[in-house]
């Protein structure tokens, strides 16, 4: 997101584990350079990129600074989407960080709604760990992964109050959250985080 504006689009290496550089293995999961793994399940970086896929056209302005939550508020037709990160780099300290945010000059939204991708959303990698971590799938365990690749819609709670909308959430360590509040039909304003 750090580079919006200065480029006009965005690009993976390998869009599956399957690629002619090298040979690849029967394990599911081997830290191969694909969004989707040798089964065409999704790895939540691919899911990452869904959620870039999904988000409006106009960037609206953020106020705040923290060490490893970033934050983009960014307002589409009938929406507005925040997309936050907590990422640090290697060897680099990080932690759950509750976040709060405010949105100026709203209209009321009809509803409001999370997509996690964390170490428990969206994050097939971890059900097959504790699945025993088994080289070959069954079509079962295939459908089971398939499952837990996908990102949900889950409530979110939120207030409002004289044109302001607020919000707060607990975003772990390495994880990226779309909260995408829903509005009217007619164009909206708004998007003072903070």
């Amino acid at each position: 997101m750090e580079t919006n504006g200065l480029v006009e689009g965005y690009s993976f290496w390998t869009f599956t584990d399957i690629f002619e550089e090298n040979y690849f293995p029967s394990v599911p999961f081997h830290g191969g350079f694909g969004l989707l793994n040798v089964h065409g399940i999704a790895k939540p970086i691919y899911r990452a990129f869904e959620l870039l896929h999904k988000l409006g056209t106009e960037g609206l302005p953020t106020d705040g600074i923290h060490e490893t939550v970033d934050a983009w508020v960014v307002r589409g037709e009938h929406s507005v989407t925040v997309l936050l990160t907590n990422h640090a780099l290697p060897r680099h300290p990080i932690e759950q960080q509750r976040v709060k945010i405010h949105l100026a000059g709203m209209a009321e939204p009809r509803g409001v709604y999370v997509e996690r991708i964390d170490e428990t959303h969206a994050n097939a990698p971890r059900v097959w760990h504790d699945m025993g971590a088994p080289e070959y799938l069954s079509p079962l365990q295939v459908e089971q992964l398939h499952a837990a690749s996908q990102t949900l819609r889950e409530p979110q709670a939120w207030t409002y109050e004289n044109g302001n909308v607020h919000l707060e959430l607990d975003l772990p360590a390495h994880a990226v959250a779309a909260i995408t509040l829903e509005l009217t039909g007619e164009r909206q304003t708004g998007g003072d985080k903070k």
